[in-house]
């Protein structure tokens, strides 16, 4: 497997992605081939769809402010948290453990990181939606079919430092199911899946970096991978019920997103 890291100019709020990531590939002499695997940094999807917002846009209120004290962070910051988070379970310093779109995530997905002081970048509105729509567009222009993966970073239980995660997935089984096949002494296994995409986006993000190198996207060459056009992230969920960590701990839930009704 190969990995080609894509250095791109500072991408802006409302610039064609694909169009910079395109030119970008070109002028450092690539070429996308049929079968790659082109990872893009969901910060720079969220740039281009003009996600990046300022901490005191709305006032803070009294549960934010609370928050906020308890964990040294800005009221506004907590209060966009909030309003991303569909539950907030506590934290520590400078961060909320959160859950959003069926993941836990730190401060659900808002990021102070390569953002323009005062301001935040929330995660894209629809990475899975984008994925497919990128690469319909990369289809059309280069002839190829390569898939899509939209990467973020990510923190892993008892584990100190980020690692990648795939937010969105098009063109390529994200989970490979190993449950029947045999180990090296014959034994069929009973619960192993392989996280392909979460193992792709790893490797993409150590690429990538997380402060000023500009790179953020990497086309991924030779990976060991199932093609197959209707892939969805949504194939690497996993239900509160069969999750070792969320089944094993209770966690306080400190909010609620109360659910709108209709009519």
């Amino acid at each position: 497997m190969q990995l080609f890291s894509v250095k791109t100019p500072l991408i802006r709020p409302k610039d064609n992605l694909v169009d910079i990531l395109l030119r970008s590939v070109k002028k450092q002499g690539l070429k996308l081939q049929e079968g790659d695997i082109l990872a893009i940094s969901s910060k720079v999807l969220s740039y281009a769809e003009g996600r990046v917002i300022r901490i005191d846009e709305k006032p803070a209120s009294k549960a934010a402010r609370k928050l906020a004290e308890k964990y040294s962070l800005e009221p506004g910051f907590v209060e966009l948290v909030m309003g991303e988070a569909e539950e907030v379970y506590g934290g520590v310093y400078r961060a909320l453990l959160t859950l959003k779109d069926s993941l836990l995530l730190p401060n659900a997905g808002i990021d102070h990181k390569n953002a323009p002081r005062g301001h935040v970048v929330l995660l894209p509105s629809n990475p899975q939606r984008a994925a497919e729509r990128i690469r319909g567009e990369l289809f059309l222009r280069t002839g190829k079919k390569v898939g899509v993966l939209i990467v973020d970073s990510h923190t892993l239980p008892l584990r100190l430092g980020i690692t990648g995660i795939a937010l969105g997935v098009a063109g390529f089984n994200a989970v490979e199911d190993c449950r029947g096949k045999l180990d090296l002494y014959g034994k069929p296994l009973l619960i192993t899946r392989t996280a392909v995409a979460d193992s792709l986006a790893s490797a993409a993000n150590l690429l990538m970096g997380e402060t000023g190198e500009r790179t953020p996207a990497v086309i991924i060459r030779g990976a060991p991978v199932t093609l197959r056009e209707k892939a969805n992230v949504r194939e690497t969920h996993i239900s509160p019920k069969e999750c070792l960590y969320f089944k094993s701990f209770k966690l306080k839930q400190y909010y609620k997103k109360r659910s709108r009704r209709k009519g």
